[in-house]
């Protein structure tokens, strides 16, 4: 693992950061929050720097989400409307895909599980567009 994303960066997620440093990794700690929270994250070396979600997604080889539910379903929404805009490449949305997959047994949120469904479903969609488009060429 080389990259984590930490969506939420204050109290929990700037302490997950901090635990990271301290267990010894050693690779790049992104942050997704508001601009007061990323420089507080920063400072506090929590993380190595700040970017948008639709950044940050792709880079990660783990995204932790550091917020309330409501927030979290907030935040898959916006990586769903990220997804549709075709702001995230082949490689991402396959390895999203499979994420998403692999934890949704982890959850028994009714809202969350049709979120994941969605954002499952149109990074399926959207890789079958990218290989059909890609067989075309």
């Amino acid at each position: 693992m080389n990259t984590v994303a930490i969506v939420g960066t204050g109290l929990i997620g700037g302490s997950f950061g901090l635990a990271l440093r301290e267990a010894g990794f050693r690779g790049a700690i992104l942050g997704v929050s508001s601009e007061g929270a990323i420089a507080e994250a920063v400072a506090a070396g929590a993380i190595d720097r700040g970017m948008p979600l639709a950044e940050a997604v792709p880079q990660a080889d783990l995204v932790f989400l550091s917020q309330t539910i409501g927030r979290i379903l907030d935040t898959l929404d916006d990586l769903k409307i990220a997804l549709l805009e075709g702001e995230i490449s082949g490689v991402d949305l396959d390895r999203l895909r499979r994420a998403v997959r692999d934890e949704r047994d982890n959850t028994d949120d009714p809202a969350l599980e049709a979120v994941l469904d969605e954002i499952e479903l149109r990074a399926a969609v959207e890789v079958a567009k990218l290989e059909q488009a890609s067989r075309a060429a």
